[in-house]
């Protein structure tokens, strides 16, 4: 009986001893709390609903280094509602999360509390047409250069060269047809002018007795480089061809301006 009531006060005074650390070895009680239900509705939100976090929400890996003096990779996102999926997944703007020791990060650079900023590229981003990795631009052919036409060459004077006389008998025997054709060899055009014969006549035994000059208009204008051709009927006067004799253009002429 003397053992059993020994062991019995020996434990009594551990269990005193193990309560009187609890509250503070022997200082005055903390009065304890618990949460029971909701925060009563106040002006920071209404009743039934909650509260997003006001600021940016960083990530700091378990276990991990501390953000003084750590690590200096971090990166901030916006706090994602329930459901939306941060690991692994993209946040609204198009950036994409990779989980890494149990936290978010984004592949963008914040752009502010709350904020990423998605880098070019991310899926879902449209790419920079003028990027070297984005579409090349169409180009049209290359234009052929212009080519400047050659100055025209200088004005030179008309200038008249005559064919041989194309002699043919007429009605009378101090008449006769004369065919000459007229080239112009000048760039301006003969625009008047004056025709010269020089007409032979011709005894019965074929003696020139005396060479008579006639004028008749030249066939103008003629332009220049080209050519014309006339006819005329080149007359003497009846007495200086007797009976017998006949007339014979051999020569013809011309002035012009």
């Amino acid at each position: 009986m003397r053992k059993g009531s020994r062991a019995a006060t020996t434990l009594l005074a551990l269990c005193c001893t193990a309560a009187a650390g609890l509250t503070g070895c022997g200082g005055p009680a903390r009065e304890g709390f618990s949460a029971v239900g909701a925060a009563a509705p106040g002006p920071e939100r209404g009743a039934g609903e909650n509260v997003a976090p006001q600021g940016g929400v960083e990530f700091q890996q378990l276990d991990g280094p501390s953000a003084v003096g750590g690590s200096t990779e971090s990166s901030a996102t916006s706090a994602a509602p329930p459901g939306s999926g941060t690991a692994g997944g993209s946040t609204p703007g198009g950036a994409t999360t990779t989980p890494t020791g149990g936290s978010g990060s984004t592949s963008g650079t914040s752009g502010g509390p709350g904020r990423t900023t998605p880098s070019p590229g991310a899926p879902g981003m449209p790419t920079n047409p003028t990027s070297p990795t984005g579409p090349a631009s169409p180009t049209g052919p290359p234009g052929r250069p212009g080519t400047t036409p050659p100055a025209p060459p200088p004005a030179t004077p008309a200038r008249l060269t005559l064919s041989a006389p194309a002699r043919s008998a007429a009605a009378d025997r101090w008449c006769e047809r004369v065919t000459v054709t007229f080239t112009n060899t000048g760039s301006t055009a003969a625009r008047s002018g004056t025709v010269s014969f020089a007409t032979h006549v011709i005894g019965a035994l074929g003696i020139d007795w005396a060479t008579i000059t006639t004028t008749q208009p030249l066939p103008a204008p003629i332009a220049g480089g080209a050519s014309k051709t006339q006819t005329y009927t080149v007359c003497l006067e009846a007495w200086r061809v007797p009976l017998g004799m006949h007339v014979d253009t051999r020569e013809v002429t011309a002035t012009w301006n």
